[in-house]
């Protein structure tokens, strides 16, 4: 039976990893390895990670980093960062990585998500949607690291994306990316009446309350967050960190 999951997003930029806030200004935290090492002495549920570098400068996903996290990460791995054909996905998956991302080239080529899918299993494709609300209400998908508005919307293409064949849909919010005021509760609900898919949201989260409010309504899902599990306190001091036991029974409750 699925139960809810609290996974740390880490973004990695020139083999870096980095924090941002609304998609921008990355800031560099430390060695993403180090971190994965972190993680697996905590148990999380599952790690994300994205390098924003591969799709913006058109480049190949780092197979050697990626392999790298792989054999270190003793937990269920998701990445995105790159990727733009069934085949670099199936290389991908036989490093050790359990889950792929995609976004752009989703957008780009929808019927990539059928080829991906046969390739690996739906329930190893996970489409990534980087969401903005739109000035005049209504949201929109971005592409490019928040840096290129697509027009699409986003709940038309998680039901697009289902239909496909995606295993899990990943809702990126980028209007609370980094900024640790909340969730947009709004976009979360609108997303997950979309289709029965898995879904995990990113974006927003302050406190360990917040997770556990987004737990609270939307029962089995999955709680993604970076600033909170790599900050600790008022002056944002670089520090991983992650729920004890005993709070993530506090969360689930």
């Amino acid at each position: 039976m699925l139960k809810p999951r609290i996974i740390p997003s880490l973004l990695i930029q020139d083999n870096g990893l980095v924090k941002t806030v609304n998609f921008k200004n990355p800031k560099y935290i430390g060695d993403p390895i180090n971190a994965v090492k972190i993680f697996n002495e905590m148990q999380v549920d599952e790690l994300v990670i994205f390098d924003i570098d591969k799709t913006v400068k058109n480049l190949e996903p780092n197979y050697s980093l990626i392999q790298r996290i792989a054999n270190q990460c003793r937990m269920p791995l998701c990445y995105g960062g790159g990727v733009k054909t069934a085949e670099q996905a199936q290389r991908i998956f036989s490093l050790g990585v359990e889950k792929i991302a995609i976004s752009s080239a989703a957008l780009a080529n929808p019927e990539l998500i059928v080829e991906i899918a046969n390739r690996v299993g739906s329930q190893s494709l996970s489409i990534v949607l980087d969401v903005k609300k739109k000035n005049f209400g209504g949201y929109e998908v971005y592409i490019r690291n928040g840096l290129r508005a697509t027009g699409v919307n986003p709940f038309d293409f998680i039901k697009k994306a289902a239909s496909l064949g995606a295993g899990e849909i990943i809702i990126n919010s980028i209007d609370k990316d980094g900024k640790m005021q909340g969730f947009d509760k709004e976009l979360l609900n609108k997303s997950r009446s979309c289709c029965t898919l898995p879904m995990t949201f990113i974006g927003g989260a302050r406190n360990l309350e917040d997770i556990k409010e987004i737990i609270s309504l939307q029962k089995i899902v999955g709680v993604a967050a970076g600033s909170l599990f790599v900050y600790k306190g008022k002056y944002k001091a670089v520090l991983i960190n992650y729920p004890t036991k005993e709070e993530k029974e506090y969360l689930f409750k």
